[in-house]
């Protein structure tokens, strides 16, 4: 068990790492999308590799290089208009097998290869915040089998809105936490999160 000297430490340390990711945002939000997208990936590159709360395990932090991703693809950057829905509270499954409570509130309708729709969810606790993960058919094969993030506010992850519209750019798709160290617990996408198409932008399958 840990003392109360190392939790302090450690919330300390999560409070950093989340400051620093809501800084890396709003750089990102300010930059030219490609531009924008390189100096996201040496933000998160630096942050997994210095950082105390990094994702990664000392295994992998000793081999660390750099996170991969698939080339910066602006065909992948698409707006999309958010259709609101009944609010209905959903248990969504974890990496660890703990359910997670969250509201969907609408889906987020998007032209990608065909007219998509993706479910949007409210973090239901103090504050909330937006969470858009999906899966797609890259998921186990060149992505992470569990799916990817695209959007949690709660945690930074925001790329704004564009003409009254989501901002969805697909190149910043990045992995849970889990797919790195099965340590953590992450939401999954749900069957409804899933895309039929391939994904071909944003994050690959973690190799340590």
């Amino acid at each position: 068990m840990r003392s109360p000297a190392d939790t302090a430490i450690s919330e300390l340390d999560l409070l950093s790492w989340k400051r620093e990711v809501f800084a890396l945002y709003r750089r990102v939000r300010e930059l030219e999308p490609e531009v924008a997208w390189g100096e996201w990936r040496a933000g998160r590159d630096r942050l997994f590799a210095t950082h105390p709360q990094t994702p990664l395990g000392p295994d992998a932090l000793a081999g660390f290089d750099e996170l991969r991703f698939f080339p910066y693809d602006p065909a992948f950057r698409v707006t999309g208009t958010v259709v609101a829905t009944e609010p209905a509270v959903r248990e969504i499954d974890s990496s660890t097998g703990e359910r997670i409570r969250f509201r969907q509130f609408g889906l987020v309708q998007f032209e990608l290869s065909g007219e998509q729709s993706l479910p949007l969810y409210w973090l239901e606790g103090y504050g909330g915040g937006l969470f858009l993960p999906f899966a797609d058919a890259t998921s186990g094969r060149d992505s992470y089998g569990g799916g990817r993030y695209l959007l949690d506010t709660v945690k930074g992850a925001d790329l704004g809105e564009q003409d009254g519209r989501l901002l969805l750019d697909f190149n910043f798709a990045y992995n849970p936490s889990c797919a790195y160290d099965p340590r953590w617990t992450c939401p999954l996408p749900p069957r409804q999160s899933r895309l039929g198409i391939a994904v071909t932008a944003g994050e690959h399958t973690f190799v340590p």
